[in-house]
């Protein structure tokens, strides 16, 4: 430190060290983290998984017919459609985007068919990227929102077709 430099405020450094730790926490996804230095003890947990961990599209529990409400679940609800078809609804508010990043290829597009784990998009919620994944095998029939756009929760984001 130079001889002219004046020491921190305690408070800033602490609020440095937590923000420093939160991006340790996502960065790395942990589940909780704690630090002890100069006397100074914080720790930093994450509420739940749902909130900081991947969703994962529903399978056979969440299939609901159009005309029944569907209920909330930790993963993105599928609807039946009278087509055969079924509708991937979001799982979360946030933002929906078709690829991992702005000049990275979308996860998938129309007409392609989709295996079990395959990641169909991110939807950002409160700063985190919430990648959602096909839970069972289909095709992808129609993707209803754009690159970009917010998303509310049950809300429509892909019309596929079970194999």
């Amino acid at each position: 430190m130079a001889k002219d430099a004046k020491p921190q405020d305690p408070k800033t450094r602490t609020l440095a060290d937590v923000r420093a730790l939160a991006r340790v926490l996502r960065q790395y996804d942990l589940s909780e983290i704690e630090v002890e230095r100069e006397g100074e003890r914080i720790r930093i947990c994450r509420e739940s998984t749902l909130a900081a961990g991947h969703a994962v599209v529903g399978a056979a529990a969440a299939l609901a017919p159009a005309a029944a409400p569907a209920a909330p679940d930790a993963g993105a609800a599928k609807e039946a459609v009278d087509d055969g078809s079924v509708i991937v609804t979001s799982p979360f508010v946030g933002t929906f985007y078709r690829a991992p990043s702005p000049d990275s290829p979308p996860f998938v597009e129309v007409n392609q068919e989709v295996a079990k784990g395959t990641t169909l998009c991110i939807v950002e919620a409160m700063k985190l990227m919430n990648e959602i994944e096909a839970e069972s095998d289909f095709k992808i029939v129609e993707i209803l929102v754009k690159n970009g756009e917010p998303v509310e929760f049950g809300q429509a984001l892909f019309k596929v077709l079970p194999s």
